[in-house]
């Protein structure tokens, strides 16, 4: 297949490219507009595979995205491109709206007028893939049942609310339509590349640096914690199989609290790279919560295992020394990120 694919140089994007340079004979033409998470680094080899082209572009301007299709004539789309900080979505909500909404419009509409002038068993083999969130069901009691693919939308954020509408659009466009589309919502993801702000690069460095690891509340809000390379190959089978319509839950069932994912990170620098002032744990604190702070997230993804055939390789232990071991091996990355895009600015909170 020929696969746009946007947000490639986003953290799951990046992966997901990786996963189909590396895995399949499928070719990529990835849109990003190089926000400022995006990397082309994470591309790794991919960056100059024949098989990979990247083309900067916002999926908002409706214009290039026509251009796009019309270039490229797709056999599929994927797409990831969004904001999704949910700290950066209380602070300034509008562009998460921008993206996520109107972004996520623009391209089912070029998706669509693409799809309409397909010949017939082009058209049948279109799919338009949807990547969202476990964020936009809400949030569970501790006793709660882990979230399906038939839980009510009940979004607490203005970047949950964004996917919510978007993961509704695509559904419309498929109900509507007729475009065939689908939706994989997933929960927190891990791994090599991610961003310093999110929680587990945050910590990693952080905590190596000998700085505070502040920590919102009591460190009890829980969420289910998949590896970034599992999910990737997840998506990535999902786009091979999944029928129109569909609706996927991908995850790991492997949940934690925030404390514990914490102190997880703690040990295992502990064990790599010793720290002469005592163990890492001394730096934690906890600081008030955020506003609209979901206590807990967890998929049950037993149907999606069974429809793929799959299920998660890496067990959270594995995954997080992995995510550690990168962290320590690459240095130079997270702190050309750092002192390039946040002098003067803060990284953010724990969890």
């Amino acid at each position: 297949m020929r696969i746009l694919l946007t947000g490639g140089c986003g953290f799951i994007g990046s992966a997901v490219i990786r996963h189909l340079i590396r895995a399949t004979d499928h070719h990529v033409v990835n849109v990003d507009k190089m926000t400022y998470a995006a990397s082309e680094d994470a591309l790794e080899e991919a960056r100059s595979h024949p098989r990979h082209r990247h083309l900067r572009a916002d999926i908002t301007d409706a214009a290039a995205m026509r251009d796009i299709f019309a270039a490229h004539r797709p056999d599929a789309v994927m797409h990831l491109a969004a904001e999704s900080h949910v700290d950066r979505s209380i602070d300034g909500p509008a562009p998460f709206i921008q993206t996520n909404v109107v972004g996520t419009f623009v391209m089912l509409e070029a998706a669509r007028a693409h799809w309409a002038a397909l010949g017939p068993d082009a058209r049948r083999r279109f799919r338009f893939h949807h990547i969202s969130t476990d964020e936009v069901f809400g949030a569970l009691g501790p006793d709660d049942p882990p979230f399906t693919e038939d839980t009510p939308y009940d979004p607490r954020s203005p970047y949950s609310a964004s996917k919510a509408a978007s993961d509704h659009l695509v559904r419309a466009w498929w109900h509507t339509y007729g475009l065939p589309a689908f939706v994989t919502n997933t929960t927190n993801n891990y791994g090599p590349w991610q961003f310093p702000e999110k929680l587990i690069p945050l910590v990693t460095l952080n905590a190596l640096e000998g700085k505070a690891l502040p920590v919102y509340g009591d460190g009890s809000n829980q969420r289910d914690w998949l590896f970034v390379d599992d999910h990737a190959e997840a998506l990535v089978r999902a786009l091979e199989h999944a029928e129109p319509g569909a609706t996927l839950a991908i995850g790991a069932r492997q949940p934690r609290t925030n404390l514990q994912v914490v102190h997880a990170i703690c040990a295992v620098l502990d064990e790599l790279v010793p720290d002469p002032a005592g163990p890492r744990a001394r730096l934690v604190h906890f600081v008030t919560d955020r506003p609209g702070h979901d206590f807990r997230y967890e998929i049950d993804p037993a149907r999606t295992n069974a429809a793929l055939g799959w299920t998660a390789p890496h067990g959270f232990d594995d995954g997080l020394r992995r995510t550690v071991q990168w962290y320590l091996d690459h240095r130079a990355w997270w702190a050309g990120v750092r002192a390039a895009r946040y002098a003067g600015q803060r990284l953010g909170t724990a969890a």
